[in-house]
C-alpha cells in the first residue's frame, strides 16, 4: 500500500500548479488519461493577491461558481465536458502540469526544515499526535491546502490527508480518546459552532439542524488553536475500476426521505452512503424511467458530507438524481455538489 501510495501523483489532496503559476487542487481518484481532474484555488494578482509566493501575489478562490467563472474569462482550456459525468467540469492537461504537491511529501519534508512558521510547526505536531496514539504508519498520513504549496496566511486551517482504508477505520474510532486524553487537541465547542457563519449560510439548513450533525463529527476540531479537518482516502485496492469505466447520466433534481442501510464509508472522500428510499418528496425528472428500490446510494466529494448520517437514521436528502453504469449494472444514486441547494438532514 505505501509503495502503491507514494507513486500515485494527482489524486484527493494534491495540488497542481500549472504553468501560468496557477494552483489547482485534484478532485476524486478517478481521473482520465490525458489530464487531472482539479479545481482552481489560487491565481496570480497583483493588485487583490493578499498570499506572497516567491515574491509574486496570488489571490484564493472558495466559491466553485468564482472558480467557474474565473477560468471561462481568463483560462477557458482548463474546462472540458465530461462525457463520463455528464457535466462541465475542471481540470488539467498532463501537458500544462509543472509541478504536483503531495501531503505526504510535504509533510515529510518539515523534517528537513529548520525555519517552520507557526502553522507548519502545528501542523506537524498534529501528525505526529495522530502516529503516536492514533497508530498511523508515519507514511500514511500528509498535510495539504495552503501550506502545502507556500501560500498559507494567519487564517489558514491545518488539512490533513489519511491513506489506506483499514488505517484510516481504525484511527477514526481511536478518535473518541485522543480527544478525551488530549488537552490540546478536542472538538468544537458551541461558540465555535456559532462562528461556522459560512458554512451554515452554505449549508442552507436552519442552525439546530447544521449543528445536530456537525457536533457528532470526529474528523474535525481544533488543535492548539488551530482549526483542523481530516480527509480519509481508501486504498487503491478498494477504488473500484477506473474513470472510464464509469458513465454518469444526469437525471435532474430530487428530494427525498430515506433510510440509511450502510454508513461504512461516510468517513472517505468521496462519501457514500447505502440507502433504501422511504418515500419521493419532489421530482424534477422529465420522466420516471425507475423504481425507487433503484436508487441506492448518496455520494460526495464534499467533506461537509462526511460522517453526516448514521446506519438506522432516517434522512431527508436533496441534490441531482444520476443513473450511474458501471460493471454491467445499472442502478440511481444522489449527488450533493451544488453549496447552495443540496443537504442531508436528519428527521426525527
Amino acid at each position: 500500500l505505501l509503495e502503491i501510495m507514494n507513486n500515485l501523483k494527482g489524486i484527493e489532496g494534491d495540488f497542481i500548479e500549472t504553468k501560468e503559476n496557477l494552483f489547482f487542487d485534484v478532485k476524486g481518484i478517478h481521473h482520465p488519461k490525458d489530464r487531472k481532474i482539479c479545481y482552481i484555488r489560487f491565481y496570480p494578482n497583483d493588485l487583490l493577491g493578499d498570499r506572497i509566493k516567491n515574491g509574486k501575489r496570488y489571490k484564493k478562490i472558495y466559491d466553485l461558481k468564482e472558480r467557474y467563472l474565473y477560468l471561462k474569462e481568463n483560462y477557458p482550456k482548463y474546462l472540458f465536458y465530461s462525457k463520463e459525468f455528464d457535466l462541465e467540469v475542471q481540470g488539467v492537461k498532463n501537458e500544462d502540469i509543472q509541478s504536483v504537491y503531495t501531503p505526504r511529501e510535504y509533510f515529510q519534508s518539515l523534517y528537513h526544515k529548520s525555519d517552520l512558521s507557526k502553522i507548519e510547526k502545528i501542523s506537524k505536531e498534529l501528525c505526529e499526535l495522530f502516529i503516536s496514539e492514533g497508530e498511523i504508519p508515519f507514511n500514511s498520513i500528509g498535510i495539504t491546502g495552503s501550506p502545502m504549496v507556500g501560500l498559507s496566511n494567519n487564517n489558514s486551517d491545518i488539512d490533513l490527508i489519511i491513506y489506506g482504508t483499514d488505517i484510516s477505520l481504525e484511527f477514526q474510532d481511536k478518535l473518541h480518546q485522543i480527544f478525551e486524553r488530549n488537552g490540546d487537541c478536542r472538538k468544537y465547542n458551541l461558540q465555535e459552532f456559532q462562528c461556522h457563519n459560512r458554512r451554515v449560510e452554505d449549508s442552507n439548513v436552519p442552525f439546530d439542524k447544521f449543528l445536530e450533525c456537525e457536533k457528532r463529527k470526529l474528523h474535525q476540531g481544533k488543535f492548539k488553536g488551530y482549526d483542523f479537518f481530516i480527509r480519509y482516502l481508501k486504498s487503491p485496492k478498494d477504488w473500484q475500476g477506473e474513470y472510464n469505466d464509469y458513465k454518469y447520466i444526469n437525471h435532474g433534481r430530487i428530494k427525498l426521505k430515506a433510510e440509511i442501510i450502510d454508513d461504512i464509508d461516510s468517513i472517505f472522500t468521496p462519501c457514500s452512503y447505502k440507502i433504501d428510499v422511504i418515500k419521493i418528496i419532489e421530482n424534477g425528472l422529465a420522466s420516471n424511467d425507475y423504481i425507487i428500490e433503484d436508487i441506492i446510494e448518496v455520494n460526495s466529494f464534499r467533506g461537509r458530507y462526511c460522517e453526516q448520517a448514521k446506519k438506522g437514521e432516517t434522512i431527508l436528502v436533496e441534490g441531482k438524481l444520476e443513473k450511474v453504469l458501471y460493471n454491467n449494472k445499472e442502478y440511481y444514486r444522489v449527488l450533493l455538489t451544488d453549496q447552495a441547494k443540496d443537504k442531508i438532514i436528519l428527521k426525527n
